[in-house]
C-alpha cells in the first residue's frame, strides 16, 4: 500500500525530506511513500495528485499549512480537517476511521483542532475577509490545494486526509509585500519581494512576523513528521 502526499511549497516539503522535488515531480522517500511537489493552487494539486495515482497511490494526504479563520487557532497549531469545503460549497468528508486513529497517534504536546477546511482560489490576505469566510462556511482553517486533492482521492475511492498547520492567524492582515511578490505560478519571487521591501521598508516588521508564525508551523509538522511511517500504516487499519 503507497501513501502519496502532495505538498505546495519547497519549504513545507524540507519538513518530510532533504530530498530535492522538481515542481511537478514526485519522489519515493520510502518504499511506501511517495511525495509530489505540486506548487501553489488547486490545479496544481489536482494534477499532482493524478501523478500520484499513477505511480501506485492507494490513499492521499494535503500537507502543508493554512490561514486561521477561527480564533481559537494560534500559529503552529494542527489541523486535522474532518471536512474540506471547495470554492462551490461542496462539502468532502475525510476518511473518518484513518482521521481517528491518526488524532491518537499525534502526541499531546501538540495542540490540535479537528474542523472544517474551506478552499480558496487566491490568498486571503485580509482579516476581515478570513473573518467573513469563518462566518459565511463554519470553516476553522482554509488553504488553497486540500479541496482538490480530496476531489481526487473522492473520484478514486481512496482514504485522504488532510493535515495542516496554521502559519497565519485570523487577525493578522498579511503583508502587502506577499501579493505583490507572487508570481504566475503562485510562487513567491525573492527578487520582487526585495524590491518591494526596498521601496515599503514598512513591510519588513509584517514580514518578520509572518516569518516566526511560518517558522512555528513549520516545526509543528516536522514533529508529525517523526510519525509518518505509523501514520501511513494506519489507512490499512481504518
Amino acid at each position: 500500500m503507497i501513501t502519496g502526499i502532495v505538498v505546495a511549497l519547497p519549504e513545507e516539503l524540507s519538513t518530510l525530506t532533504s530530498k530535492k522535488i522538481d515542481k511537478g515531480c514526485c519522489v519515493f522517500i520510502t518504499d511506501t511513500i511517495v511525495l509530489a511537489h505540486s506548487g501553489a493552487g488547486a490545479d496544481n494539486a489536482r494534477a499532482a495528485s493524478e501523478l500520484l495515482l499513477t505511480h501506485g497511490a492507494t490513499r492521499l494526504i494535503s500537507w502543508g499549512c493554512a490561514a486561521a479563520l477561527s480564533e481559537s487557532l494560534k500559529p503552529g497549531d494542527l489541523i486535522l480537517a474532518d471536512t474540506l469545503i471547495d470554492a462551490e460549497g461542496l462539502q468532502i468528508a475525510v476518511h473518518d476511521g484513518w482521521l481517528g486513529l491518526t488524532k491518537n497517534l499525534i502526541p499531546t504536546r501538540l495542540k490540535t483542532h479537528t474542523g472544517s477546511l474551506v478552499e480558496s482560489l487566491t490568498i486571503v490576505a485580509a482579516a476581515r475577509d478570513k473573518k467573513h469566510l469563518h462566518a459565511q462556511t463554519g470553516a476553522i482553517a482554509l488553504d488553497m490545494e486540500s479541496a482538490a486533492i480530496g476531489t481526487v482521492a473522492w473520484q478514486n475511492n481512496l482514504p485522504f486526509l488532510a493535515i495542516r498547520t496554521v502559519a497565519d492567524p485570523v487577525h493578522m492582515n498579511l503583508p502587502k509585500a506577499i501579493n505583490h511578490s507572487l508570481n504566475d505560478e503562485g510562487d513567491i519571487v525573492l527578487a520582487k519581494l526585495l524590491a518591494f521591501i526596498a521601496l515599503h521598508p514598512t513591510e519588513l516588521p509584517g514580514l518578520i512576523k509572518l516569518g516566526l508564525h511560518f517558522s512555528a508551523a513549520k516545526s509543528t509538522l516536522r514533529s508529525v513528521a517523526k510519525q509518518l511511517d505509523q501514520l501511513a500504516a494506519l489507512a490499512s487499519q481504518a
